[in-house]
């Protein structure tokens, strides 16, 4: 059993060897934080073998909600699911790799647009029927559960800044 699917089905008080929380409510926050991480941590091997970081694949799918149309970078980096990532960087690495292609926007020559390459398109379908494949097996639950832990989590963020 390797270590990804030894964290997947133990309790948060064995996976992180503690049981003393100040209440449900903050025992909830941990697990949170703890599944987000876990989550993340196994869509991150998956996507190493397309050569892509977790925010490099975040960039090429907001660019693929927008397409062909281009985006700007400060409109890409409102939508990063990690808010501290930085841009322009990973838009250089993946220009690198020929899935994006930047230019100059013609509406206003100072501001610099980003779009896809049909590279980009390609490595995207192939690493979303991957990471699909990863979450029907890793999110045990039905359509029905998955509303009710999406509202809640709304819940959570409602008091968002």
């Amino acid at each position: 059993m390797n270590v990804c699917t030894y964290i997947c089905v133990v309790k948060l008080e064995i996976a992180i060897q503690s049981t003393k929380f100040k209440n449900e409510v903050h025992k909830a926050g941990l697990n949170i934080l703890y599944t987000a991480w876990w989550l993340k941590t196994i869509t991150v091997k998956e996507l190493k073998e397309f050569g892509l970081t977790h925010e490099q694949y975040n960039v090429l799918r907001i660019l693929k909600g927008k397409y062909p149309d281009q985006m700007c970078v400060r409109d890409i980096a409102s939508r990063m699911i990690e808010k501290s990532s930085n841009v322009p960087r990973i838009i250089d690495r993946l220009e690198l790799k020929k899935l994006v292609k930047r230019s100059n926007s013609a509406i206003d020559k100072r501001e610099t647009v980003i779009t896809l390459t049909q590279a980009g398109i390609t490595i995207l379908e192939s690493c979303n029927k991957k990471v699909n494949e990863l979450m029907d097996g890793l999110v045990p639950i039905n359509n029905q559960e998955a509303a009710t832990l999406n509202a809640l989590l709304e819940k959570v963020r409602e008091t968002e800044i």
